[in-house]
Order: structure tokens, then sequence, then C-alpha cells
């Protein structure tokens, strides 16, 4: 029965942040210049920091909504590892068999294992199993007791979350690209700290006042803001709030909170496009490597349920 009984780290908020400060704590990492662990704000801003993201969305069969994102989503995992000079150490396979084996036996060897799962098909995340819905997303086991069928995980509660085994293994089971991956981070390079600070802070600027890496520039920073003002303002634009939302208001469902801390207006009660999966990474077994690339999902935006943070959706870019 691998546990790591003396685990106690559920202060993370975000899939990606908060499962990275989460680990790092519970090694006891800290950072050079404070002596304390690393903040998941550091991290956020290392990763690309805050921004503002407005996205609208009407696709035929789904109810119109509009989505604000307020963090860089542009690859944020990858970017904060490899600014850190962070190695991984990935363990990867298609057999169920042998991912519950590196699982316990990356926790035999002292460790939390980073593993990704399937939002969706996670009992706690409280949503009705979709064949048609996935969104994968970086969550921490410290435990798993196949005599009991318990797994013990870390994942924006600030409370130790259990599910089976069963529920544990479908779940990462649910995207064949990186199906049962097991990830472990040596700690960060301390001197590229702050390079990698300010590489974020500028991250942030730019995506405030330049175009952004992919899709159209109104989607992203200052113009978002105008862009959302004038669809607000301007009803007979193509996309405007009153060509493709309900005036009444009875017909406009409570605001949501997503993944990012934004707000959904939702017409009905209807879901989603599906996820995009995340990116292959080549090769079983173990290997020692540069950061791998973020799972890039766009999973519809859920609720908060049971004490779990901000949960939801990471919009397209454009």
């Amino acid at each position: 029965m691998p546990k790591l009984e003396n685990y106690r780290h559920f202060d993370g908020r975000h899939w990606e942040t908060g499962t990275v400060r989460n680990f790092y704590a519970y090694r006891g990492v800290t950072a050079p210049h404070t002596g304390a662990p690393y903040t998941e704000a550091m991290l956020l801003g290392i990763s690309g920091g805050v921004v503002m993201g407005y996205f609208s969305f009407a696709y035929e069969g789904y109810d119109p909504q509009a989505r604000m994102l307020t963090r860089n989503t542009f690859d944020p995992l990858d970017t904060l590892l490899e600014r850190l000079g962070v190695v991984q150490n990935i363990l990867h396979t298609s057999s169920p068999d042998t991912g519950v084996r590196n699982l316990c036996d990356t926790l035999e060897s002292g460790l939390p294992a980073i593993v990704w799962a399937d939002f969706f098909s996670l009992p706690y995340n409280a949503l009705p199993d979709s064949t048609g819905m996935w969104a994968m997303f970086p969550i921490i086991v410290y435990g798993y007791d196949e005599a009991t069928g318990t797994a013990w995980i870390a994942d924006r509660a600030r409370v130790p979350i259990t599910v089976t085994t069963g529920a544990l293994d479908a779940a990462r089971a649910r995207v064949k690209k990186v199906k049962f991956r097991v990830l472990t981070l040596e700690p960060p390079n301390p001197d590229k700290l702050a390079a990698a600070v300010q590489k974020g802070i500028w991250d942030c600027i730019k995506l405030f006042t330049e175009a952004p890496p992919k899709g159209s520039k109104n989607n992203f920073g200052l113009a978002a803001f105008r862009w959302w003002a004038d669809l607000l303002t301007q009803p007979k634009q193509r996309l405007s709030w009153g060509e493709g939302f309900p005036r009444r208001r009875e017909d406009v469902r409570r605001p949501d909170l997503g993944v990012h801390g934004h707000p959904t207006v939702r017409q009905g009660g209807g879901r989603q496009r599906r996820a995009r999966p995340v990116r292959r990474l080549p090769g079983r077994g173990r290997r020692r490597a540069r950061p791998a690339r973020a799972p890039r999902g766009g999973a519809p935006v859920p609720r908060e349920r049971a004490g779990v943070g901000r949960a939801g959706d990471r919009a397209p870019a454009g």
C-alpha cells in the first residue's frame, strides 16, 4: 500500500501552477531569494502571468456563451518548467498494468506522482459522464492502495480527496496520447529564477499590448477590452451581445466561474464542444527530458463543487 503518510500540501489552486507548487512544497524545495517554498503566484507570473482574454461561442446545438480568461493559456506549464530549468522524469505507457506499477513505484520511492486525469471522469467534480467530453489536467496522487481500492489525490481543494482506484485508472486512461503518464520534477535551477521572472513579466505586458502568439488580436489584452465594449454597446455588430445572447433576465443563467476565474454567461443548460486532447509525447518507459508541452484542453465550464477550487475551460486562441 504505497502512500505518503506525511503528505500535507493542498494549497495549490490551479491544475498546473498549483500542482507544481504542491509537489515542490512536499519536497522541501525553496526559492533562493526567500528561503521559503515557491509561491503559486510566482509560478503563475513565470508561466506568463495574468491576461485579459475574451471569447464568445455560438455553435449549432450548443448554448451561446461568453468567456473571459484571466491567465496566460499559451503552454503555461511547458513555459514555467523550461524557464526554471526543470528536468522532468517521465514514465509513459499504454498498458494499464504498467501504468499502475509506474505510479506505485513512484510513490514507493518517496515522491508524489503527477498524473494526467480526465476532469469529467473524476467523481468529485460532480459532472455528468459523457463520451463526448474530456479534458486532461495534471493532479497529484500521493497514495494508491490496490487492496482497499482507494487513491489519495491533491487537486485544487484544501483538503485530501479520495477516489476509487478504478475511477482514477479510468480517468488516466481517457485520452490515448497522455494515458498513464507519471511525472516527477527535479528542483529548479536557482540561477535561472531572475531571468524567468523577467520573461514572465514581458510575456504579460506583450499579451496586453501586442498581438498574441496565436489567434485574433481582438481576443487578448487591451484590444479585448475594447472589442468586448463594442460588442456590448453595438447590438447590430456581428457577434454582439444583442445578437447572440438573450435579453430577458430570466433567460440568463447564473454565471459560473471557470478555471481562469472568469464568469461565463450561458443560455439554457447545454454543454460546449469537446476538449482538444493533449499532444502526444513519444516513447515509453522512463526518460529525462526538457519540459514537455502542457495539455491544451478546451473543456466546458463546470461549476465549483464540494470545496474544489475554480475549475473550467481553456478557450481556443482565436
